[in-house]
């Protein structure tokens, strides 16, 4: 039997998940990370994209997250993400959308135009688009 850790991914409007998994692989603000069983103590930000666990006897899931944080402890590891949807509930068009008009306001702002707010938009959009289309393969 393959060893496991808790797992809980949570976000202001519901936890989509909790369970046993036996690895996850989840894009850190630094980098991709992959935890397993016994990884080290550790708490990251998260960056827009995919959370990608193995469950207890192998099934795979996958779940965007559009940034939070990531906690690890010996036996559980935490996502507390800002937005959290598993993957097949995506709508593309709705992402499509968000990218189109997050790309025209960064190309037309004005006096009172937020930057960084429209980079966080384009970023979430862009990574619901990677991952509808890696689910697609």
């Amino acid at each position: 039997m393959a060893m496991t850790v808790h797992l809980d991914v949570v976000s202001a409007e519901d936890k989509i998940f909790s369970g046993l998994v036996e690895t996850i692989q989840i894009t850190g603000s630094e980098g991709e990370l992959g935890i397993h069983p016994g990884h080290a103590p550790l708490i990251t930000a998260l960056n827009p994209g995919m959370v990608r666990l193995v469950k207890q006897h192998g099934e795979e899931e996958i779940i965007y997250i559009a940034g939070g944080m990531l906690e690890v402890q010996p036996n559980t590891v935490t996502v507390l993400a800002d937005t959290a949807v598993r993957a097949e509930d995506l709508d593309e068009q709705s992402a499509l959308e968000a990218k189109r008009s997050a790309e025209e306001h960064i190309a037309n702002g004005g006096a009172d135009f937020d930057y960084a707010e429209a980079a966080a938009q384009l970023a979430e959009a862009l990574a619901q688009i990677r991952l509808i289309q890696k689910m697609r393969k």
